[in-house]
């Protein structure tokens, strides 16, 4: 049975990645519309090859026999607040694996490297903003140390 590899990601991987973003933020969009835009406006601002521009950015991609079956992507600054201490922070932007090979541990792979970067790097904390109609993400990241950090609480008043 072939593995899943994981490996930075490179600009002959744009093509599918394009196409894994537009994925993620639809899968959201359904999720939640009355929260999050169609996966075509985010990416009228947000491109994937922008990860690959900047150098502190990073994207691994997940290949399964030479075929992308997920990604990740992070940033790395510092953060600096006008009520707490500054920290050197890792961030988790973005995480998807197709849902064909969805409970395959695949998720957590990519995780597993990412962190490994940001602690290459001297990251001393790791964020990651995580929907409450996201259970199964919230349970990975809670499976992998993280907790609460700041509880946002959200009211309609229409």
């Amino acid at each position: 049975m072939p593995t899943t590899k994981i490996r930075f990601a490179r600009t002959e991987d744009l093509v599918q990645l394009e196409k894994m973003m537009y994925d993620l933020h639809d899968e959201h969009h359904i999720a939640c519309p009355e929260h999050f835009k169609t996966a075509q406006e985010v990416l009228q601002e947000k491109q994937i090859n922008d990860y690959l521009d900047s150098p502190e950015a990073l994207i691994f991609i997940a290949c399964h026999e030479n075929i992308i079956v997920g990604f990740i992507t992070g940033h790395f600054a510092e953060l600096i607040s006008m009520v707490s201490k500054p920290v050197l922070m890792g961030s988790i932007d973005e995480l998807f694996v197709s849902p064909a090979f969805r409970s395959r541990g695949i998720g957590r792979k990519l995780l597993d490297r990412l962190i490994r970067e940001f602690e290459d790097y001297g990251i001393e904390q790791i964020f990651v903003e995580v929907w409450a109609f996201n259970q199964s993400a919230q349970k990975l990241y809670q499976q992998l140390g993280f907790d609460h950090h700041i509880h946002w609480l959200r009211k309609s008043v229409k």
